[in-house]
């Protein structure tokens, strides 16, 4: 490559030098072929720099014009052509009078990072990363840099593309999310978590007739039927809301059950129990106490045949969609704890027996000397699985990236998901899970909701993420397959209910909330 001539500027604007070291040197900014797919192509040497065109050689008069008439582009084109050429340091003092340059496109949508990417320039997209360019954007031919770094096989720019987190929001991203309530996640109780540890609270509240039981076996809450009228419509379904005299018999074996205090109303009430001859109650006195009551399979059986109208909702999925949604929100607490306790019956310190202690939210030893009982453990505490579940979005923001096990129903597609790791934060395992899925590789990732789900006991935290690769490269010991959306497939689905190609989770899943949620971005859906 000629090394460019050294020449004074004519004035002080530090473009200028700019402008006259370009003029000097072959430039590199003719808008490259449209690059074929890197599965069909092996990376080939680097060719020589295309030639400048003929009408920005320099010395034409052609290109004073073009200069007079749009100074802006051309100041943009040597910004361009410094970063094809892998000037760092001239990079760095124009970024520092024009820091607006660093996300500027030419007119084939290439950036300066793009540049430096197509020629192997580590140090210039270092620079460019540092100073917060957004990788996220796509030239004409649908690349990203780390698209077209990958392709010409330059692994060194590809990994510090591929490992360097999203600084910038992506421009179609908003900068706040707008906060919404899953299922499961509302709830009609106060937890009441400071009355765990009043074991006489607790004792007065089992026994106090305005008190709701709920009924568990093997996890399956008991239901019955509403009275729906519209015979057009399935019957609601509701929880049996026992009473203290309705379980009386099971909690004088405590042996055999499983007891939680899930919370008190959230609307004081006293369900038709008013005072009477002058008497006056108090708040505590007038909160109704809820509880979760898990009972063995003999003892369920003979429970249904005195009370033919109530049944216990199994399989777990998808019957529990069909509670109200304050009803779920108790369940999903109920069942996570219950679930716990038929997998902690003995210590996970010591190997012994352990006793329900704080309302059944802790199960402690009765070893005497087990490790356990000195300080705070996890292992007696119920315990909640932290799980990401992302709607990755193609870097031009009009495409997402949806996935699907072996075990789905056939057509169903849904956003990619996974069990964060020990010391691992949300973005990282956002990032991690799609690689490992998908083979797409992430960088920008932004909260946006989260839900419980009850199966046995996850927090499902919803993420956005935006990709900085599109090729897809499937894990079939993962996932069966993964593929790219457009906006208008997922419109059609959402609206139209055409599922003749793939379909999505239902609405009460946060999947489907956050496939929603994007589309909802630019549309009035």
């Amino acid at each position: 490559m000629p090394r460019p001539c050294a020449f004074k500027p004519h004035s002080q604007n530090p473009l200028w030098g700019v402008v006259l070291v370009w003029l000097s040197s072959p430039a590199r900014l003719a808008p490259p072929a449209r690059l074929a797919p890197p599965a069909r192509l092996a990376p080939p040497a680097l060719p020589a720099p295309p030639a400048l065109p003929a009408l920005l050689r320099p010395g034409g008069r052609q290109l004073e014009r073009m200069t007079q008439r749009n100074p802006k582009q051309k100041i943009i084109s040597q910004f361009h052509s410094l970063a094809a050429e892998g000037d760092v340091s001239k990079l760095t003092a124009i970024l520092s009078h024009s820091p607006d340059l660093l996300n500027k496109t030419s007119e084939n949508g290439w950036t300066a990072l793009m540049y430096g990417a197509r020629n192997g320039h580590p140090d210039v997209v270092q620079l460019l990363l540092e100073k917060g360019c957004d990788k996220s954007i796509v030239n004409k031919s649908r690349q990203t840099a780390l698209d077209i770094a990958t392709f010409w096989g330059y692994k060194h720019v590809v990994n510090l593309l591929a490992n360097t987190k999203g600084r910038e929001t992506p421009r179609f991203l908003p900068k706040k999310a707008e906060e919404w309530e899953n299922y499961f996640s509302k709830t009609l109780l106060d937890r009441k978590s400071e009355k765990r540890t009043n074991s006489s609270w607790l004792l007065a509240k089992q026994s106090h007739p305005a008190t709701i039981y709920i009924l568990f076996s093997d996890l399956s809450p008991l239901v019955t039927l509403g009275g729906n009228n519209d015979s057009s419509q399935q019957p609601e379904v509701k929880l049996c809301q026992l009473s203290h005299a309705d379980v009386k018999d099971y909690l004088t074996q405590p042996d055999k059950i499983i007891l939680v205090f899930l919370g008190v109303e959230l609307e004081m009430k006293k369900k038709a129990l008013n005072p009477t001859h002058g008497e006056t109650l108090t708040e505590e006195e007038d909160e109704v106490a809820w509880f979760a009551l898990g009972i063995d399979h003999v003892s369920a059986e003979q429970f249904k045949k005195r009370h033919e109208d109530c049944y216990f909702l199994h399989p777990p999925m998808p019957a529990l969609l069909q509670l109200k949604e304050k009803e779920a929100g108790v369940v999903a607490q109920a069942r996570s704890v219950l679930a716990w306790h038929s997998r902690y019956s003995f210590c996970p310190t010591c190997g012994s027996a352990t006793k329900i202690e704080e309302g059944g939210y802790k199960r402690q030893c009765l070893k005497e000397d087990c490790p356990s009982l000195i300080g705070v453990h996890n292992t007696c505490y119920p315990r909640v699985d932290p799980v990401v579940i992302m709607q990755v979005l193609h870097p031009d923001g009009n495409q997402c990236l949806l996935g699907r096990q072996k075990r789905f129903p056939p057509g169903m597609f849904t956003c990619l998901a996974g069990f964060i790791e020990p010391g691992e934060t949300i973005e990282d395992a956002v990032r991690r899970e799609v690689e490992e899925e998908s083979g797409v590789k992430v960088g920008h990732v932004q909260y946006i909701s989260c839900q419980p789900w009850p199966m046995p006991s996850s927090l499902m935290i919803g993420c956005l993420a935006v990709a900085i690769s599109t090729e897809i490269k499937v894990d079939k010991n993962e996932i069966e397959d993964a593929r790219w959306f457009t906006r208008e497939q997922v419109v059609d689905v959402l609206t139209k209910g055409n599922q003749q190609m793939f379909f999505v989770p239902p609405s009460r899943a946060i999947a489907h909330q956050l496939i929603k949620h994007w589309i909802r971005m630019n549309s009035n859906l």
